[in-house]
């Protein structure tokens, strides 16, 4: 686990608008990865396994830190899933039917006051109004609720890793996200935490591809430059003596915000 700085501002400005992940809700699905175990727990803090919790994974998307959730539960312990987007959902709803899962978004979490106490977000913090998701986020958290925003990114640490990033004509630091991590100031949250934790999966050169597929920097671009970037990254995976022998792991990171409301 390594340490990371938190930053905060005073003026939030709304993000871009988000890409149409529906479009690609069964590949993402399938290629995108976990959340690691250590990650959630230090995101859950004392939550985890404390009997009768209730957990709100907003931006929940295809359930990826839903399943993670629900890992970690106390006796009695729930998840309620909220996305805008039904395609994703359906995913979600598919692969875990036990879960509560609702149509809605940070920015009107359709939850009454104080109802949960903790609130998660995997892979989507960046793609919210802060303006108007954090005050929303701590209408409903209970007094000593926790925020928790989890980005996984690749490890461009390792050289293979940027390489491919770099063959597909990407940018390696842009899809950390690091301009994201932070929380307006006040609304009744103490100052946040940040802490990055590696971890690796077993992949392929087609299952990674497919994934990059389903990312917001290849998809919101036209669709010859999406074919040219996926193209020259299958070829650098192709001709590396890490890559090209079938299955292999891929170094990751996940970065982890938290932040406890007043009680």
């Amino acid at each position: 686990m390594c340490p990371v700085r938190a930053r905060s501002y005073g003026r939030a400005v709304p993000g871009p608008p988000a890409p149409n992940f529906g479009s690609v809700a069964v590949t993402y699905a399938r290629h995108r990865p976990g959340y690691p175990a250590d990650a959630v727990a230090w995101a859950l803090g004392e939550l985890a396994g404390r009997p009768g919790v209730h957990l709100l994974d907003v931006g929940a998307g295809t359930g990826k830190l839903t399943e993670a959730l629900l890992g970690r539960l106390g006796p009695g312990g729930r998840v309620t899933a909220v996305d805008p987007d039904p395609a994703m959902l359906a995913q979600l709803r598919s692969r875990l039917a036990s879960v509560d899962a609702r149509e809605g978004s940070a920015e009107s979490v359709p939850l009454p006051d104080a109802s949960v106490d903790g609130v998660l977000v995997g892979q989507a913090f960046h793609w919210f109004d802060p303006d108007r998701a954090v005050p929303e986020i701590a209408r409903v958290l209970r007094p000593g609720g926790v925020l928790a925003a989890l980005w996984i990114a690749f490890d461009v640490s390792v050289g293979w890793v940027r390489g491919f990033l770099e063959a597909g004509s990407w940018d390696p630091v842009a899809q950390l996200h690091d301009d994201a991590k932070e929380l307006p100031d006040g609304h009744g949250f103490a100052a946040a935490e940040l802490r990055r934790f590696p971890f690796s999966h077993p992949t392929t050169v087609d299952a990674l591809v497919a994934e990059l597929g389903t990312r917001s920097w290849v998809l919101t671009v036209p669709r010859a430059e999406r074919e040219a970037g996926l193209a020259g990254a299958r070829a650098y995976l192709s001709a590396r003596p890490e890559t090209s022998g079938g299955e292999f792991d891929l170094p990751r990171v996940v970065d982890v915000l938290r932040a406890r409301r007043g009680a």
